[in-house]
């Protein structure tokens, strides 16, 4: 009988051990891997796990050769858990400490032109309390993965977060736009860019992140329903390379609005196209949850939070 689908048949109670003990197996798929990272004997694990299951009434996981293949209730319980006991677990690591931020270090990542120029600005606060920084600069996959086996603290993530785990919030939006400098928009026929953009387009010469033209194409296909067509003239995996090569007129790009603010404000770039409806990307702000209420990282969070509305 399911004991969670009859409320009539009384439950013994469940204690946080053996959700932790499930939590770990969930997360290392093996019994030898979770009696590990627990600091268990693996007939411990064993034994608290069957107790679990003996508790809810059916089997959480299939065990074959190489580790242990979750049920159904596995991935629904571990998804209810997840966050409220790593939360606990992360309290209950900090009691006893000294709650002050001072003398902590923060590990932190996130894409280098955005913690340039606002992420670290913004840290001064945080630095002021005393808290030391060491920052990651990368992309938000090898970011993220160091954040959850614990390697970093904070994480500025550029795509959604949907790891076990991991705590995320949104942190601010960036407005792509096309940009060019003048003498290159005015080479693009504007009567034609009225009449069919993607035809007025489709020559202009590109710089770009990446030989798929990652954040050309987001732009391409969100404003006129086509891809890009052709390859880049420049590609660098730097957003700010990409401004300076803009700037000296080599080729237009594809840019968040915050990092060329500036450049558009004094004339020296220009949108070559500015639709109603700009495409736009939302960065989060992403923490361990075990480590996530630390008073140095807490400090930070909250920092970054307020400040990234203004962003």
């Amino acid at each position: 009988m399911d004991r969670w689908q009859d409320a009539s048949v009384p439950a013994d109670p469940v204690s946080l051990d053996l959700l932790r003990t499930f939590q770990a197996v969930y997360r290392a798929g093996t019994l030898t891997s979770a009696a590990a990272a627990l600091g268990l004997s693996q007939p411990t694990v064993t034994t608290q796990l069957r107790r679990l299951e003996e508790l809810l009434g059916q089997p959480l996981f299939v065990r074959q050769a190489r580790g242990v293949v979750p049920t159904a209730r596995a991935v629904d319980l571990a998804r209810r858990i997840a966050d409220p006991l790593d939360a606990l677990v992360g309290v209950a690591a900090g009691l006893g400490r000294s709650s002050a931020a001072s003398g902590r270090t923060l590990h932190l990542g996130g894409p280098a032109e955005l913690v340039t120029a606002h992420v670290l600005p913004a840290l001064a606060e945080t630095v002021a309390a005393g808290v030391a920084v060491r920052v990651r600069l990368g992309l938000a996959a090898e970011l993220l993965a160091e954040l959850a086996d614990g390697r970093l603290e904070l994480v500025v993530s550029t795509v959604p977060v949907r790891r076990s785990g991991l705590h995320a919030e949104p942190l601010c939006d960036e407005e792509l736009v096309l940009v060019a400098a003048p003498a290159l928009a005015e080479r693009v026929d504007a009567v034609l860019l009225q009449e069919s953009p993607a035809r007025a387009l489709r020559t202009l010469p590109l710089v770009a992140y990446a030989e798929d033209l990652p954040i050309v194409r987001r732009w391409w296909r969100h404003v006129l329903g086509v891809p890009p067509t052709g390859r880049a003239l420049v590609v660098v995996p730097d957003l700010r390379a990409l401004l300076a090569a803009a700037l000296a007129g080599i080729a237009a790009t594809v840019l968040p609005r915050y990092l060329c603010q500036q450049e558009l404000s004094t004339g020296r770039l220009v949108e070559v196209l500015a639709p109603a409806d700009p495409p736009i990307n939302t960065l989060y702000l992403v923490a361990n949850a075990a480590s996530r209420y630390e008073p140095h990282v807490e400090h930070a969070w909250a920092v970054l939070l307020r400040q990234g509305r203004s962003w």
